[in-house]
């Protein structure tokens, strides 16, 4: 372990960084809609329940691996693996995880940072119909050198915050957006809670109604509950890892992932008491997908009293939420090439600067130029392509892996896992046969599972709807 190296200067930096991280348009995006499609608050409870169970203990392990070995998932492997064993492979697809979740997010972040430009500068969509409303979307992504221009301004932002260093652009930097962001939400939460009509919405998403669940399809909505619950705390390709590395040893980790996911689920909550209630004021419906945000909304905010700083305001969130996420990651992907190959900070983040835009260019031209290119058939892009090998192949083979290597005696064994998490203040993972066991076989069994099942949905439809009726 090297003595030089750098770390957070506080607890709190650590969590808000984790936090930023795991926070991210999973949560203010993908979450509302879902609960909007899956019934509500009942939704939410068996989301709750999965992301205690499951999401929270590989949390635990991904930064226990981190900690034990002060350094990132690079590295992290190759100071605690045994002699001869060859898990440090494994590092290898979890960086290029970061870096191809990066081709994409850097485009996505872009469009998060011009929504907000152009609700301050212009406020054009404040005078359009729905329609123009979706088609100034649809005209967006067909502006290639737009959609690049945006992808650049966030991979500027992201990395000039990462060469400042840890102490002073990650954990300060962070600090600032994750306190402006849960400032923004909860005004414009206020704000959403004092429209006419809001009080259905608030029912909707806040009183369990079982019976839609049934509606819905129970098979359906538990497995859209467990993968969010694993999606929302960007486990699996290491993000994490680094972050493990840089706390020290005065909290036991289950105590600091337990507030790292509290802050991540309340974000989650504050954005559905923002958009689903809206949605009910100004009768849209909730569960109408990912073009909520860009189609949608801002029809909700064009009828809304002071509808332009609200918008302005609900895409500065978005925009914070995506840039703690790249930051976050791009940290991830620096500290491995200072840790594993020396190359000073700077260096690297020269380097990757042009590599991750180079890198990133198929998607932002993918919905135009190389709109040609539809690799799940009619309608789908490159970006599709690139979160599916993210987030339905190399977040659960990560995930397995961490899980496997914490819990057997062929990887790091369980009770030097066990050891490590519950070092410091706080409280712990009991060591009891029952916990042990479902670190050690259950959780691997349910990752499989979602890996499985995230295959057969997206190629074989026919065979899901099936198995979830």
């Amino acid at each position: 372990m090297s003595d030089n190296r750098e770390g957070f200067g506080s607890r709190i930096g650590f969590i808000l960084v984790a936090a930023g991280c795991a926070i991210g348009l999973g949560n203010v995006w993908r979450f509302p809609f879902i609960t909007g499609q899956y019934g509500g608050a009942a939704f939410i409870l068996i989301y709750l329940l999965f992301l205690l169970i499951f999401g929270f203990p590989i949390l635990v392990m991904e930064f226990t691996v981190g900690r034990a070995a002060q350094r990132g998932v690079g590295r992290a492997f190759n100071v605690l693996e045994k002699p001869g064993h060859k898990w440090h492979y494994a590092g290898i697809p979890m960086i290029v995880g970061n870096y191809l979740l990066m081709m994409f997010y850097t485009t996505v972040t872009g469009w998060m940072l011009y929504y907000f430009y152009r609700m301050v500068t212009m406020g054009d969509l404040m005078g359009m119909n729905p329609e123009q409303v979706g088609a100034a979307f649809g005209e967006m992504l067909g502006n290639g050198p737009l959609l690049c221009f945006w992808m650049i301004v966030a991979t500027f932002l992201g990395l000039s915050i990462v060469a400042l260093g840890v102490k002073r652009g990650v954990e300060g930097v962070t600090k600032i957006m994750m306190v402006a962001l849960l400032f923004i939400m909860l005004l414009l939460v206020v704000r959403v809670l004092t429209l006419p009509g809001a009080g259905e919405g608030l029912e909707f998403y806040l009183k369990p109604d079982f019976a839609k669940l049934k509606e819905a399809g129970i098979g359906k909505v538990v497995f859209a509950a467990l993968g969010q619950s694993f999606f929302t705390l960007s486990i699996g390709i290491g993000s994490m890892t680094i972050f493990g590395s840089y706390i020290g040893k005065t909290h036991s980790l289950p105590k600091e992932a337990a507030n790292i996911c509290l802050l991540d689920t309340a974000v989650a909550l504050l954005a559905g008491l923002i958009i689903i209630p809206s949605c009910f004021a100004f009768g849209v419906k909730p569960g109408a997908g990912p073009g909520l945000i860009f189609a949608t909304l801002p029809n909700v905010f064009a009828q809304m009293p002071a509808g332009r700083i609200c918008g302005a305001a609900f895409f500065l969130f978005l925009s914070f939420a995506a840039l703690s996420t790249l930051v976050a990651v791009f940290e991830n992907i620096i500290a491995y090439w200072i840790d594993a190959h020396g190359i000073e900070r700077t260096k690297a983040v020269k380097f990757n600067f042009v590599a991750i835009i180079l890198l990133s260019l198929p998607c932002a031209l993918g919905f135009n130029v190389l709109s040609g290119f539809e690799p799940f058939g009619a309608g789908s892009c490159v970006l599709d392509l690139e979160d599916f090998l993210v987030s339905n192949t190399l977040l659960p083979l990560g995930a397995l892996v961490f899980v496997l290597f914490c819990n057997h005696r062929f990887g790091w064994k369980q009770k030097n896992f066990l050891t490590e998490a519950n070092f410091g203040k706080g409280f712990n993972f009991p060591t009891n046969p029952v916990l042990c066991f479902y670190f050690k076989w259950i959780l691997p069994a349910l990752i499989i599972f979602i890996l499985v099942m995230g295959y057969i949905e997206k190629f074989t439809p026919a065979i899901y709807a099936k198995i979830f009726g």
